[in-house]
């Protein structure tokens, strides 16, 4: 792969495009089931996919005490036996969806929505959209360092991807954390030396059912922190550590 290739790999890595996307393709967006977000109940377009899904996604806040995990905890997470689309998420459950978690790690990038999703009824503003958010260890992040070129380092967020989990920022969440959007955090993400930001992520425990019955996407396996509740990153570089506040800054602070 030359040198230009890898270019426009990077490019695409970070700033997803969805098919029917972007500025030759918005003609070719499906047109949302409803529209706005204040119209879209929290099974989404549920007729189109997965209701019980959508309202899993859809979950403004949670009660529970959250449970300190690791990232790696994450990835050992198995994947259901017999689950199919639309029905109810009891063996889900029992895998481990719902519980509220706190993981530490090396955020990489917040991946704009572009194409609508179902449990946003199609939508497809930013303000309505969720963000993508790619979480790494510190292992991955040391394992491939950053490159001198924009090329070379295509590659470095590739490699970095093929081990990470997910964790999302949605739309309902945002209307009470305002600050839960791509252009809060993706420029403290490329402040940073290694182009990955300590982050302290708070939120409930998803299984993506859609992408692992499709739609399959680049990463270790189907669970997330979704929907993100609480996002705090880290003021002194890399010497936070997830069992102690010393050091933390909530996103709903930024200026």
């Amino acid at each position: 792969m030359n040198k230009s290739s890898l270019a426009v790999l990077f490019v695409f890595l970070a700033f997803p495009v969805f098919p029917g996307s972007g500025p030759t393709g918005q003609q070719n967006l499906k047109p949302p089931c409803k529209a706005s977000l204040a119209d879209c109940p929290d099974e989404g377009c549920g007729t189109e996919f997965d209701p019980n899904l959508n309202l899993r996604k859809n979950i403004r806040s949670d009660d529970q005490t959250a449970t300190l995990r690791s990232l790696t905890w994450m990835k050992k997470l198995e994947d259901p036996e017999s689950f199919a689309e639309g029905e109810t998420r009891e063996e889900l459950t029992a895998l481990g969806e719902g519980q509220k978690i706190t993981v530490a790690a090396y955020l990489l990038v917040a991946k704009p929505e572009l194409g609508g999703e179902s449990c946003n009824c199609g939508l497809h503003t930013p303000a309505e959209t969720d963000n993508h958010l790619v979480l790494v260890t510190r292992t991955t992040v040391n394992k491939f360092p950053v490159a001198s070129t924009t090329a070379a380092n295509a590659k470095v967020f590739h490699s970095r991807e093929l081990e990470s989990q997910t964790a999302e920022y949605t739309p309902r969440v945002r209307l009470t954390h305002p600050n839960f959007t791509r252009e809060i955090i993706q420029p403290m993400i490329d402040a940073t030396p290694q182009k990955a930001l300590l982050v302290r992520v708070t939120g409930l425990l998803l299984f993506d059912s859609e992408h692992f019955i499709k739609n399959h996407l680049v990463r270790v396996n189907n669970w997330e922190i979704h929907p993100v509740l609480k996002m705090e990153f880290c003021t002194t570089g890399e010497s936070c550590r997830g069992n102690s506040d010393a050091g933390w800054k909530s996103i709903d602070d930024v200026t």
